[in-house]
């Protein structure tokens, strides 16, 4: 990818020396860093979208469908010009590039997650959205095969878990964007070079986030 921990210095003391904003230097460190793309999304005051439609169906959930892609391996001064169109926007990221997502309700999430680091298995990136939800970033494809894995691990049933992926043609906000004016999404487990561009297979957590989803189940 051609970034490095130094290059994690460059990107922030470019942002000290160039007078950059603190949002322009994390959409950076994801396209320049964890080779992710990203997209300016909705914003929401007031219950209203700044899509401007009146009959928005997802306020503040979405991206902006006037705004470009900013691709992975965008750098800095790239991300400053493009970004400068769309001053406040949300940052979202497309699912199905660099990672599909695996998502659970926050209390089930925590849960598996201490679990999945006790066992040692490798794990990617989790995201909180505000309204509940814990966001596992996995390999991509994970969720065309979801109910495959999940019936081989003995589960007919995914709906019964309350556990579903994020696949082609989703979004999620990233941290630290507020989504849907319900709070900004956080990270349950950040980014790290040796994660984020090659994020797990799905079957190597799915054991435990399903078993930890139905114990949770009320």
């Amino acid at each position: 990818m051609g970034f490095t921990i130094g290059g994690i210095r460059e990107i922030r003391s470019g942002t000290r020396r160039r007078g950059r904003s603190s949002e322009c230097t994390t959409v950076a460190e994801f396209t320049g860093l964890w080779g992710w793309d990203v997209v300016p999304g909705a914003r929401t005051v007031g219950g209203t979208c700044s899509c401007g439609r009146p009959d928005c169906g997802a306020p503040g959930a979405h991206p902006l469908e006037f705004a470009p892609l900013i691709p992975a391996g965008a750098t800095l001064d790239a991300v400053t010009k493009s970004w400068g169109e769309f001053p406040g926007a949300a940052v979202m990221l497309p699912v199905g590039r660099a990672f599909d997502v695996l998502e659970v309700a926050e209390p089930a999430g925590r849960r598996a997650l201490a679990r999945l680091e006790r066992m040692g298995l490798p794990l990617g990136p989790v995201v909180a959205t505000p309204d509940g939800r814990a966001q596992f970033l996995v390999a991509p494809g994970a969720a065309a095969g979801l109910p495959a894995l999940l019936y081989r691990l003995g589960w007919d049933d995914p709906s019964a878990l309350d556990l579903r992926g994020l696949g082609p043609g989703e979004y999620i906000t990233a941290p630290p964007s507020d989504r849907g004016g319900l709070g900004p999404a956080r990270w349950l487990r950040p980014p790290a070079l040796d994660t984020a561009t090659s994020p797990p297979a799905a079957r190597l957590l799915l054991g435990t986030l399903a078993y930890v989803a139905h114990r949770s189940r009320p």
